[in-house]
């Protein structure tokens, strides 16, 4: 049963120059808060509203984020140098998450195991948290070993987190604890698809992807085509 709060889908005009289409895009989070407040630098993106296709391929593609952190064994991960020229998707979300983050993961993992092995050994699947005081390394890695031992889980600084996840549009804001006293990580909820061929953001997915979804789109995706 899905705990994530109504207000988690969050509608916004989109700001950024580059995005002179300006239409009205959802904003998915969970374990969402009653705040709607949105800060107003920030894009949010993901599948127009009313589209019923998981995959929105973008006019104008996303630079992949200069982010350096920590990877699930303590060594520095800088994302654009070691996935560059990889088919990569990059996920932001927690491991305490109650609702999309695990069925996402699980999606994706699904449809990578359905790939042949040298396509699968291309794949790059990046799980950056947003609780990164929760999420140390060794829980990251554990937690993530139980999705696909293969996925790449990155946890740091949390405004450098939060810096990165800005530049491709989606809203991640502080862990904080709701009136119930649990604590959450509120969040945008859409996996970005970059490209071997430019390393561009030019695919997003919203959580309405289903593991099917995936499997359909993951082999062009590994080569750099639409799906």
């Amino acid at each position: 049963m899905r705990t994530t709060s109504p207000a988690r889908l969050r509608r916004s005009t989109l700001l950024a120059a580059t995005f002179v289409t300006a239409a009205a895009l959802t904003l998915g989070a969970c374990g969402g808060s009653d705040d709607d407040k949105q800060d107003a630098a920030v894009v949010d993106v993901s599948a127009a509203s009313g589209s019923q296709k998981a995959a929105t391929v973008l006019d104008q593609p996303f630079t992949k984020p200069d982010l350096v952190l920590t990877d699930t064994t303590g060594k520095k991960f800088d994302l654009r140098e070691r996935t560059a020229g990889k088919p990569t998707l990059v996920y932001f979300g927690y491991t305490n998450c109650p609702d999309v983050c695990p069925l996402t993961m699980s999606n994706i993992a699904i449809a990578a195991k359905k790939l042949p092995a040298a396509e699968r050994a291309k794949l790059q699947v990046v799980f950056v948290t947003t609780d990164p005081k929760r999420d140390t390394p060794k829980a990251l890695g554990s937690w993530l070993k139980g999705q696909d031992p293969d996925f790449i889980g990155l946890t740091g600084d949390f405004d450098a987190i939060q810096a990165g996840a800005r530049q491709l549009g989606i809203s991640v804001e502080p862990a904080h604890k709701d009136k119930n006293g649990k604590t959450v990580s509120t969040h945008g909820t859409q996996v970005v698809a970059f490209s071997p061929k430019t390393d561009k953001g030019y695919v997003l997915y919203g959580e309405q992807a289903t593991a099917d979804d995936y499997t359909k789109d993951l082999p062009q995706l590994v080569e750099g085509r639409k799906p």
